[in-house]
């Protein structure tokens, strides 16, 4: 029996509810054939949005159609798509893979009779495409130019016409499928339909989609049902049952779905569900002989990969940091204090705990690693070397152990590379894997896709690397080409760096590593030697000749301890926060004093700041100091030259040092500064004027007029206010947002500073020891 039905509310109700909702209607008349979940849900969502002048169904199921009649959703609907199709501009088949054959039958019969136009908009929200597309072609002959077949990526646990939501698209994605045969005007006004219900669309080939919904949809569908089923068939099965932990809830959960619904997709995508099956029973055997073996090592490695794999991709797809999910955008709000104290720790050294995986990744052997800093550029790293099959145990409480897989054991990734915000991941992995046999490609989150990359990839290019940069500026993504493919290994080079950079030069070296003959570079200035310094750490030799640093290819690395040392980039912050304050008496312990990164002790001194060092002594290497600050009158200066390449870092809080002085203080040959996370000496002088401080920008480097005044004894007041109240941009620069913290020390009024967020790529955990030594910070997370 069929029933037809029509709506007493008339068009113009949905003409009204369209300009409430600020959307004007694109369809005249839209047909959903299928009132379950989906169906229904997006029939409730043109309806809410007011995108079709008219909507009207097709479901066999009576009650459903005149229950959706009674509520208003539709003008009309039957069980039949004759009675109520004519005239629709869309069509949207919302049933079973295996019945959607049929219902092109019925829609090729109304084409025929005149009911609809040929070029008439048909789509489908089915989870198989390939199949949609053959019974397309089986009924049409050849494809009709509306049709785009879609798929909602959206659900729910409970199905049918009562379970529907109009926002059940929302921030969800449809996938869409532009067949070369389709009109572009077919493509435009799916796509604006989906968009208008809070979809994010993506095209895909039909082929494509079916294969990868084959492995994150259908076989987790399947592998549940299979696992419900082998545990319902044991003898024990109640108490299987009963006692069964929270996990095999969450993953059986979705066994619960309609078994007819799955049973279809499954014929429909057999191929590629099979194919997914055959590569599962792969990984399957081989976690079984892992486990038959008690290869510990083997296990632990592919259990954490697979933990850090499933963290990591959501990062890299949402564009979100490692350390703090929920906190997408934040803010600091600075309540001026006067004077810091205290005895506190320092997290561990960027800069060696980069290199620390690096190069315990290559080696020989295990490398344990302690103090290893978990901020967002380190973990990037981490993940990187993950991702080409290394098994990394940690972090834990600062602790990593490193299986190396030696200077040829590396695997190509099957994905970029994600580097996140961290300029030395990038630069320096550049030169790795310049010199590996498989293709790689380096990526990172907005703000490290628009820093310079050519001036690595351009030396590398002349020991023969094959690498592709982003656009005229030479940005990332990079390509690198690998060595299988250029079919010859890099050579040996001299370099003369133009300006010196610890990472231009480490990655050249680290370059060198399998070069034929010797690699060299030579520094225009001393820069940071960590890397020199950890690759002797690792048994390999390298040759320093004044600023002349070489490595010869072909050797190995041997496994170790390695100790980090607290990072003296990161005690910059605290030293400056105590000399500029009245009373002020802070001990950081064990910092590292490298003397290619003491610049900003050797600054502050010429500053007249109080510092001394004690309890110096050799970790991993690297020499460590306990170094307390008191509070000090300080005095502006010319800052050396030389000193600028061993302080590269520290200009943003030293900045604030220079404000707080008396007299002029004048920095030149900083150009370096321009290509950090931001232009660190264009956005430092933007926020030093908004809290009132007189400074000039440079081409490379800063002045600023400091605003220390002198006491009755003529010694300059450290305890007067030099900066006023303000808002400043952090432009998601950590060392910028961390510097104007410091500020508050010195200032009149609050200070507020925004996009703090990155400051955990750095220094995880830094307001909270601000605030410990007697600073005043409040964080702010928008999205917490």
């Amino acid at each position: 029996m069929r029933k037809a039905v029509n709506s007493q509310k008339d068009s113009q109700q949905n003409n009204k509810k369209s300009l409430t909702n600020m959307q004007m209607p694109r369809f005249k008349q839209v047909c959903v054939i299928g009132l379950g979940l989906i169906g229904a849900s997006l029939a409730q969502a043109i309806k809410d949005n007011g995108l079709s002048e008219r909507l009207v169904a097709v479901d066999r199921h009576a009650p459903s159609i005149e229950e959706a009649i009674q509520h208003g959703l539709l003008d009309a609907g039957s069980s039949a798509l004759s009675d109520v199709v004519a005239g629709s501009d869309l069509i949207v088949i919302a049933v079973p893979v295996q019945a959607v054959q049929a219902v092109l039958v019925d829609i090729k019969t109304a084409m025929d009779n005149g009911q609809l136009a040929t070029d008439c908009i048909i789509s489908d929200v089915c989870s198989t495409k390939v199949n949609i597309i053959d019974a397309a072609k089986s009924v049409f002959g050849s494809l009709p130019t509306g049709l785009v077949p879609a798929h909602p990526i959206a659900g729910a646990e409970n199905s049918g016409y009562h379970a529907r939501r109009a926002t059940l698209f929302a921030n969800h994605s449809v996938i869409i499928c532009e067949l070369p045969t389709t009109s572009i005007v077919a493509i435009d006004k799916l796509r604006w339909l989906w968009e208008a219900v809070g979809a994010s669309v993506m095209a895909m080939e039909a082929e494509h989609h079916d294969s990868i919904l084959a492995h994150t949809s259908h076989l987790p569908h399947l592998l549940a049902f299979n696992l419900v089923e082998q545990l319902a068939s044991h003898d024990d099965n109640l108490d299987m049952f009963r006692y069964a932990a929270g996990g095999f809830r969450d993953f059986s959960r979705i066994a619960a779905s309609d078994p007819k619904m799955w049973h279809d997709i499954f014929f429909a995508n057999e191929s590629a569900i099979v194919s997914a099956l055959d590569e599962y029973g792969v990984y399957l055997q081989t976690m079984r002989q892992l486990i038959i073996d008690k290869d510990s090592t083997a296990l632990m490695g592919l259990l954490g990969r697979a933990q850090a794999a499933r963290r990591h991709f959501g990062h890299m797809l949402a564009s979100t940091p490692y350390t703090d999910t929920s906190a997408m955008s934040a803010s600091y709000n600075i309540t001026p204090s006067n004077t810091v104290s205290g005895t506190i720790t320092i997290p561990g050294d960027k800069s060696i705990s980069h290199r620390s995986i690096m190069l315990g990744s290559l080696a020989t052997g295990i490398t344990h690693v302690t103090g290893f800093l978990e901020g967002e550029d380190a973990l990037a790293t981490l993940q990187a070397f993950r991702d080409m099959g290394v098994t990394i145990e940690g972090p834990d409480n600062g602790k990593l152990t490193i299986h190396g897989v030696g200077m040829n054991g590396l695997k190509p990734s099957k994905t970029p590379l994600y580097m996140g915000n961290s300029g030395t991941s990038m630069r320096l992995l550049s030169g790795i894997l310049a010199a590996q046999p498989f293709d790689s490609v380096l990526t990172g989150d907005t703000s490290l896709n628009k820093r310079p990359m050519e001036r690595v990839a351009a030396p590398l290019r002349a020991m023969g690397a094959v690498i592709q940069s982003t656009g005229h500026s030479g940005t990332a993504p990079l390509s690198i080409t690998g060595r299988d493919t250029v079919g010859k290994p890099l050579q040996g080079a001299e370099y003369d760096m133009p300006v010196a950079s610890a990472q231009v030069k480490s990655c050249l070296l680290l370059a060198g590593l399998w070069s034929e003959g010797t690699t060299t570079v030579i520094q225009p200035e001393v820069s940071r030697d960590h890397t020199e310094r950890m690759l002797s750490a690792f048994g390999y030799p390298v040759t320093v000749e004044g600023n002349r640093i070489s490595v010869t290819g072909g050797g190995q690395l041997t496994g170790g301890d390695i100790a980090v040392p607290a990072d003296i980039s990161s005690a910059a912050f605290f030293m400056v926060a105590a000399a500029i304050s009245q009373g002020s008496e802070l001990t950081l312990t064990q910092v590292g004093i490298n003397p290619t990164r003491t610049g900003i002790i050797d600054i502050l001194k010429l500053m007249q700041a109080d510092i001394s060092l004690s309890n110096e002594t050799h970790v991993g290497g690297e020499p460590v100091a306990d170094i307390t600050i008191r509070g000090s009158n300080l005095v502006g200066i010319e800052i050396p030259e030389h000193l600028v390449p061993l302080a590269i870092d520290e200009f943003p809080v030293l900045f604030i040092a220079a404000s707080c002085a008396k007299g002029r203080t004048v920095l030149t040959g900083a150009k370096e500064l321009r290509v950090k996370e931001s232009d660190r000496i264009a956005v430092m002088a933007e926020g030093l004027r908004t809290l009132g401080i007189d400074c000039t920008v440079t081409e490379d480097g800063l002045i600023i007029e400091g605003q220390g005044t002198e006491s009755e004894n003529g010694e300059v007041n450290n305890s007067q206010p030099v900066f006023g109240g303000g808002h400043i941009i952090s432009h998601h620069d950590h060392r910028i947002a961390m510097s104007f913290a410091v500020a508050s020390l010195r200032a009149s009024e609050q200070i507020t500073i925004e996009g703090v967020e990155t400051v955990n790529t750095s220094f995880p955990g830094f307001a909270e020891l601000a605030n410990h030594i007697g600073m005043s910070i409040q964080v702010d997370s928008t999205n917490a």
